[in-house]
This record gives structure tokens, C-alpha cells and sequence, in this order.
């Protein structure tokens, strides 16, 4: 799917993260909602998703967010 999402208008990038006990997060970003909405509705990644419901998870949850804020921090100096 990350293939696919890479192609879709609007895509900006995708994480995934696993825990020890075996939750994974995935968090995939695009620019505005209707970029998302689109991506949720690609017939391959719902294809997909009915398939991960039947074969491999008996539970999940999805959160749809935007960003209120976003800030960084990067340090210029070497520490020696």
C-alpha cells in the first residue's frame, strides 16, 4: 500500500512504528483533507483494508487528525 499511497495527490510521507508487544502505528500524512479522503476511498487500499479486517487484525483503530501546531528544534553545533 505504501507504494501506492506515494502516487496519490497530495501524499507527503508515511511512518511506521512497532511496539515490543506487537501494536503497530502507521502515520501517513497528506496536505489537505480531501488528498486523505481520496487515499481512503482508492479502490486498492480498500481492497486492503476489508482484507486486513478478515485475515489479520481483530481489532484496530484509526484517528484522523489535523495539526494545530507543528514545531522543530535542530542544533547547528557539534557536540565534542
Amino acid at each position: 500500500m505504501a507504494e501506492i499511497a506515494e502516487t496519490m495527490p497530495g501524499y507527503i510521507s508515511h511512518k511506521t512504528f512497532s511496539a515490543e508487544d506487537g501494536e503497530r502505528l502507521t502515520l501517513v500524512m497528506f496536505e489537505h483533507e480531501e488528498a486523505q479522503r481520496a487515499w481512503r476511498m482508492h479502490p486498492e487500499h480498500v481492497e486492503a483494508q476489508k482484507k486486513g479486517r478478515s485475515d489479520f487484525y481483530s481489532e484496530y483503530s484509526l484517528l484522523v487528525c489535523i495539526p494545530l501546531r507543528e514545531t522543530s528544534f535542530a542544533t547547528t553545533h557539534q557536540n565534542r
